[in-house]
């Protein structure tokens, strides 16, 4: 039999992890993280964790001062001997950087999974990563779960008869054929080019929008310029109502007010990074915490967690 489960967690989504151990009917494990007067990060586990079977859950969205909690705790269960330690990251940040695309810059998302393994990370279970190809970059044990469940489920009772499913890129456009699929309804995307980073051009739609409801999937909105100028050209070509859904929003600065001026008339994501700024806003946030939850107990109990993917 596994050893007793134990959760814990940082400070960079409090109120999911919460909802994680509600789930799983249990508390969570009490540790203090804070910070030394010059802004060092201080991490103390308040109970005994010798032999516990660890699962620490922390999203490493920016600042880097979640990232390094993160680790700052992975070390200190290591060296209370717990038996087993999972890093539960429901958004793996620094993902973005994946591979040498240009001279002379970093792949920080084998930086970061070199991190992990290196603080006493022993697995890792994450959401909806940018690139599945980083999944290779672990020498330890890595479940991808996707919250395309809790997507479908919304989309699926609030969809109309008349549905596209479009990539706003050509790199979402697997995610948007799962998703067309799984809806019964038909497949577009937006062809567009980046002149630099964070910036987007459309230079093309490609499916039939007219009269349609058009539903635009990613897994990131950051800016919302890519969803904000493809709705304006989905728009343009007759769509009836334009629906978009992300599993993690970073909304950076003056994103939620671009979406408030934009032809999108909702936004779903996830609870995967914290959002506690959005009433009155046309976004919708879904709770992923039974999803986590049931790939944690299905880890500590040694059973399959294949049939939550999708």
């Amino acid at each position: 039999m596994p050893n007793q489960l134990g959760l814990f967690t940082g400070n960079s989504n409090r109120k999911l992890a919460e909802e994680i151990a509600g789930y799983l009917d249990m508390r969570l494990g009490e540790a203090s993280v804070t910070q030394f007067s010059d802004g060092e990060i201080r991490v103390s586990i308040s109970e005994n964790v010798r032999g516990v079977d660890a699962f620490l859950i922390q999203s490493t969205a920016p600042p880097a001062d979640n990232l390094l909690e993160l680790l700052i705790m992975i070390d200190a269960m290591k060296r209370a001997s717990a038996q087993r330690i999972t890093a539960v990251l429901p958004y793996f940040g620094y993902a973005r950087q994946d591979r040498k695309d240009r001279p002379r810059v970093p792949i920080t998302a084998k930086l970061v999974a070199n991190l992990l393994t290196a603080a006493g990370a022993e697995r890792v279970l994450t959401m909806d990563l940018h690139a599945p190809q980083i999944q290779g970059f672990f020498d330890i044990p890595l479940d991808h779960i996707y919250a395309a469940p809790i997507l479908l489920r919304y989309f699926d009772q609030h969809a109309s008869d008349e549905l596209v499913v479009m990539a706003p890129d050509t790199g979402s456009i697997k995610m948007a054929r799962a998703f067309a699929k799984r809806l019964g309804g038909s497949l577009g995307f937006v062809d567009k080019r980046r002149p630099k980073p964070d910036a987007a051009e459309v230079m093309n739609v490609v499916g039939d929008v007219e009269g349609k409801h058009v539903v635009m999937v990613d897994d990131i909105i950051n800016t919302a310029n890519s969803m904000i100028q493809a709705a304006a050209a989905i728009r343009k070509l007759g769509a009836k109502k334009i629906t978009a859904g992300a599993t993690h929003a970073l909304f950076s600065e003056g994103a939620l007010e671009r979406l408030a001026e934009s032809e999108i008339e909702e936004i779903v994501i996830t609870n995967t990074l914290p959002h506690d700024d959005l009433e009155g806003s046309r976004v919708k946030v879904l709770s992923v915490a039974e999803l986590l939850g049931e790939a944690i107990e299905r880890i500590h109990e040694e059973k399959s967690v294949s049939s939550l993917f999708v």
